[in-house]
């Protein structure tokens, strides 16, 4: 009898846990693209980064979203390296409320803010030049509270508090932390406007976002400041995207400078599955700022994306890059981003 028991009892522990399993909603997808560009006489055939995403409902207050890429690096004795993109814990506070601790995406942009590293979702091939020169900080580690779909107008905010520049994932550089305030609305289906703030106070000596911008302990301290904005839409066929982002460098002993990065994208679905698009860029550095150090330019691109599925897409892109110093290039870029 008393095996029995025992039995009965161990089964019901399996049957409770299953239940538990069941009960936690865990999602995991991976991204991946393989490309071939030519460029100064030269075809050249490349694969993109891998990306491993994770989403988990834990219950009705707690969920989680993890997201880690896989990419080449030439640095590394393998020529790979891997790198944790996000790690966010999410608890809801009430409501459409929420507190949010962990490593974000920077909520500046609608780019940054709304396409992860999986480029299937990606409206063109290669991110905006305001993107790719880390005028912005792409990542901060720290803790946020948001709001999504407020009122009539879909109100929707981010405020965070977060490690500053020069910082890693898993300690602040100084006593300062960086500032984020980001608002925006959708007050009708397929339209977003959206505005933010960030500003930190730089240590002297601190390297750039990802290592981009480096002067090593030549740089001085200073207070960063920068102002976005941003309009979308993408409804009826049709696909519109711009942002802009100012950048002030506030040096006490040299003085203020300000650059700004910005683009336009619009596109149009043709059929149900080809959409033509066109983008410009534009990077126009102080060249007097110590932190960017120049290397202004504007970039038109004019392509095409087919879509067999959701998650299979081919694109297809001319793209020329006019310095601000130096000769134009020129390149064309064929690629196929899936999900699975």
């Amino acid at each position: 009898m008393k095996y029995l028991k025992l039995a009965t009892a161990v089964m019901l522990t399996f049957l409770l846990s299953g239940k538990i399993c069941l009960a936690q909603d865990t999602k995991i997808m991976g991204f991946v693209d393989v490309l071939s560009f030519y460029k100064d006489d030269r075809l050249n055939f490349a694969f993109g980064e891998q990306d491993l995403f994770i989403t988990s409902e834990l219950n009705d207050k707690i969920s989680f979203l993890g997201e880690t890429v896989f990419k080449f690096d030439s640095e590394s004795a393998t020529n790979f390296s891997l790198s944790v993109e996000r790690i966010v814990i999410r608890y809801n506070l009430k409501g459409n409320h929420y507190l949010l601790l962990g490593k974000h995406h920077t909520p500046l942009n609608y780019w940054n803010d709304s396409y992860h590293h999986g480029r299937v979702f990606f409206p063109n091939i290669y991110r905006p030049l305001l993107f790719q020169d880390f005028m912005i900080p792409l990542h901060t580690t720290g803790i946020s509270f948001q709001g999504l779909n407020l009122t009539k107008l879909n109100f929707g905010y981010d405020v965070m508090v977060g490690n500053g520049i020069g910082s890693g994932d898993l300690s602040d550089n100084d006593d300062n932390k960086s500032i984020i305030a980001a608002v925006h609305i959708k007050p009708f289906d397929g339209f977003r406007a959206g505005a933010s703030f960030y500003y930190d106070k730089v240590s002297a000596g601190v390297e750039g976002h990802h290592g981009s911008h480096s002067t090593g302990n030549n740089l001085p301290a200073f207070t960063q400041m920068i102002y976005s904005g941003s309009l979308s839409y993408f409804k009826n066929n049709l696909e519109l995207l711009a942002e802009g982002s100012m950048v002030t460098n506030d040096f006490d002993s040299t003085g203020s400078y300000s650059s700004f990065g910005s683009y336009v994208h619009a596109g149009y679905r043709v059929t149900s599955k080809l959409i033509p698009y066109v983008r410009y860029d534009l990077v126009d550095y102080d060249g007097k700022d110590m932190w960017f150090g120049g290397n202004s330019r504007q970039s038109f691109i004019a392509g095409a994306r087919y879509e067999f599925s959701y998650l299979a897409i081919l694109k297809g892109e001319f793209q020329q890059t006019m310095p601000e110093t130096g000769d134009d290039s020129n390149m064309i870029t064929l690629q196929f981003a899936i999900g699975f």
